[in-house]
């Protein structure tokens, strides 16, 4: 049942280790967030496509940071700042990991809209990269479910030896759906330390040419997911939604990552000693 509830249970909050870490409430957004959500859809040439997220490592900051846009093929791109005083992207690291192998770790992200997450592969350890969690929350009003597969930086262009040394984390992933090749688009958390903390620069593009079947489509394989593109526009949550949701996750999560990470990153600080 616990993983079909959205919050937790009298039964976790008296007896889950986690119990202590679980706010039910929320923050008002940031004040960029809310800005974003008042201005609304934007021209869609001022939100770089997902080929251009290696620049990011650059210093400085995109045309727009927060807000979102619909291109003319149909998809959407929805970016997000969030700023977040005593973390480090370290602690981010660590929690992509850490929190995807039962559903009680991952109703500390998002109590109102997290119900569950569960590795594919059924292992219980802290890595991620190479992995592909299963999740069901909600985007909005509505229930979705989701195949969040993690990857390599370098899959999407960046230099890794780069990031480690300017102290960053990137944080990539392919969308899609659990039991099916379709892949709708392209996730990307990059963390970059900051003075006070660390600021996390959020990019979801999905659809349009983002949609692709399979991890190494061959040309057949591109044929179709070209030919689907349509039908994946329509499935696309609501880009306002989307900004919401995450926005209020990660700032939400941020705001005791620090306690969460010195009790059970333990394991996490040993393996990068």
């Amino acid at each position: 049942m616990t993983q079909r509830l959205l919050g937790y249970s009298e039964q976790e909050l008296a007896q889950s280790p986690y119990a202590r870490f679980f706010n039910p409430e929320l923050d008002p957004l940031q004040p960029q967030v809310a800005e974003a959500l008042l201005v609304g859809p934007q021209a869609h040439e001022l939100f770089a496509p997902a080929t251009d997220a290696s620049t990011m490592i650059e210093p400085g900051y995109w045309p727009v940071e927060t807000g979102y846009a619909r291109p003319p093929d149909g998809s959407i791109r929805v970016f997000c700042l969030t700023k977040m005083p005593r973390v480090t992207p370290q602690m981010w690291d660590w929690w992509f990991g850490w929190h995807g192998c039962e559903a009680q770790r991952y109703k500390l992200w998002h109590p109102k809209a997290h119900v569950n997450a569960q590795w594919a592969d059924g292992r219980s350890d802290e890595s991620y990269i190479g992995r592909v969690s299963h999740i069901t929350e909600y985007l909005g009003p509505k229930l979705v479910k989701g195949a969040i597969g993690f990857v390599s930086p370098s899959v999407m262009g960046f230099d890794e030896a780069r990031l480690a040394k300017q102290g960053e984390v990137a944080i990539c992933a392919r969308v899609g759906l659990p039991g099916a090749p379709l892949k709708a688009g392209w996730l990307l958390h990059q963390l970059r330390p900051v003075e006070g903390g660390s600021e996390m620069r959020s990019r979801m593009w999905m659809g349009g040419e983002n949609v692709a079947l399979g991890d190494n489509p061959g040309a057949l394989g591109r044929g179709f997911a070209k030919g689907l593109r349509p039908i994946a526009g329509k499935l696309l949550p609501s880009p306002a939604d989307l900004l919401v949701h995450n926005a209020q996750e990660m700032a939400h999560l941020a705001g005791f990552l620090p306690e969460l990470f010195e009790e059970f990153g333990a394991a996490y600080r040993e393996r990068q000693a």
